[in-house]
């Protein structure tokens, strides 16, 4: 039985009704680029001038950026093997046995494929993805799977947390209690994501231009590539660099740091020949969790993360994308 979903058919399906392919020309990136690289083990170091350093290589790359890689992360190889044949056998599966059933208990909702807002290829998204709230896998039902995902997402939480409450240290949180007590495992979640190969000879978004509406992700990605960013108003590709988790600025954090961190927007670009696999960790708070400047005059308005999450929906419906941040600007 087929494994992949039918993003082909959805592809000639949408192609039929406006007939606009994404063309290599939109989706080449120019040239490639090294994020910044950080050695998280200098934040353990008995010379405070490389524990300090390293945190000023954090923000600078969260400011300069919005994405950076880290290396000597505490995420071990060994997990980060199980995690990655744990994808390949879960996406091995035949698609239908994937919309029907239940993974680890979650609902059939959990598994999502494609677009199903999309009424045009270039919102289209060739992947398909499984997500999972921490809150969901405390349970007993799974076994080995669960246990896997349990500890994949204990340790991209824990560096989750460490890289927010550095960074959330140069806005005043000194402490970090601000993310401690709004992003919890009620409120984050851990993504599973698969980019099977795409043979329309015209193109596809593996994942569609977007920016991440949380306060920063985690994400491991295997050596395909295919992510790129907007830099300088161009699109470069990233490098993948073994071994390296790349962590990336969502919009919570440039609305909380008044524009100082930037919330890059990115894409996956569909490979014709190689499937690709990542796992993403989003660091989310609760619904009612303030989001609000940290200093004046904020160039946003205050507002509720479920506020915001409402916005996003209603402008997905009405016009087939997030609109996002520009929406909250204070007058």
């Amino acid at each position: 039985m087929e494994s992949n979903p039918p993003l082909l058919t959805t592809y000639k399906t949408l192609f039929a009704k406006y007939p606009r392919p994404v063309y290599p020309s939109r989706i080449d990136a120019i040239e490639e680029c090294d994020l910044p690289i950080i050695d998280l083990s200098n934040l353990t170091s008995n010379n405070i001038n490389l524990v300090e350093k390293c945190k000023k290589e954090i923000v600078l790359a969260a400011s300069d950026w919005g994405f950076f890689q880290v290396i000597n992360h505490g995420i071990s190889h060994d997990l980060i093997l199980q995690l990655t044949k744990l994808q390949l056998d879960l996406f091995r599966e035949p698609f239908e046995k994937k919309k029907q059933e239940k993974l680890l208990e979650l609902a059939p909702e959990n598994y999502c494929w494609g677009t199903p807002t999309a009424t045009n290829v270039e919102q289209l998204s060739w992947s398909e993805a499984y997500h999972i709230p921490l809150n969901s896998i405390s349970g007993s039902v799974g076994g080995s799977m669960r246990k896997i995902i349990q500890n994949a997402s204990r340790a991209m939480s824990r560096l989750a947390h460490e890289m927010a409450s550095i960074l959330g240290a140069e806005l005043g949180d000194m402490n970090g209690s601000y993310i401690k007590q709004n992003c919890t495992s009620n409120t984050c979640y851990l993504r599973l994501n698969h980019y099977p190969p795409c043979p329309e000879p015209s193109g596809a978004f593996g994942l569609a231009p977007h920016t991440d509406s949380d306060f920063l992700t985690v994400l491991y990605q295997d050596q395909v590539g295919g992510l790129q960013l907007l830099k300088e108003e161009r699109w470069v590709n990233v490098r993948p660099k073994p071994g390296a988790l790349i962590i990336n600025i969502g919009d919570l954090f440039q609305a909380w740091s008044n524009n100082l961190y930037k919330s890059v927007k990115h894409r996956v670009v569909a490979n014709s020949i190689c499937e690709r696999f990542s796992v993403a960790y989003f660091l989310c708070p609760s619904y009612d969790t303030t989001i609000q400047g940290y200093s004046d005059p904020a160039i946003y308005r205050r507002f509720s993360f479920g506020e915001y999450k409402q916005q996003i929906k209603e402008d997905v419906q009405l016009t087939g994308h997030k609109v996002g941040l520009s929406r909250f600007l204070a007058l």
